[in-house]
C-alpha cells in the first residue's frame, strides 16, 4: 500500500515551499512514475511518500565529497 500526498501535504512533511516542489524539485529529483503520479491523466499531482522517503537522502549522499585515506578507504566529508 502506498501513501499519496498532495503538493501541500508533501511540502509540510519535508519543510519545503509548494512552489519549490513544483518549480525546482519536480522532474529534476522527483520523477513522474516513481515519486509522483498524475491520477486519471489530469493536471493534479499526487506524490508517493514511500518513494520520496526512500530516495530523499540519496541525492545529497551522491554529492558529498569523498576524502581518500592512506589505507585505500574513503572518508565521507
Amino acid at each position: 500500500m502506498q501513501t499519496y500526498l498532495t503538493t501541500e501535504q508533501l511540502a509540510s512533511r519535508i519543510h519545503y515551499d509548494t512552489r519549490t516542489i513544483r518549480d525546482r524539485l519536480k522532474d529534476s529529483v522527483l520523477l513522474e512514475g516513481i515519486h509522483y503520479i498524475r491520477p486519471f491523466g489530469g493536471r493534479k499531482l499526487l506524490f508517493v511518500w514511500e518513494a520520496i522517503e526512500r530516495d530523499i537522502g540519496s541525492a545529497s549522499a551522491r554529492q558529498a565529497p569523498l576524502i581518500p585515506m592512506a589505507n585505500g578507504a574513503v572518508a565521507h566529508g
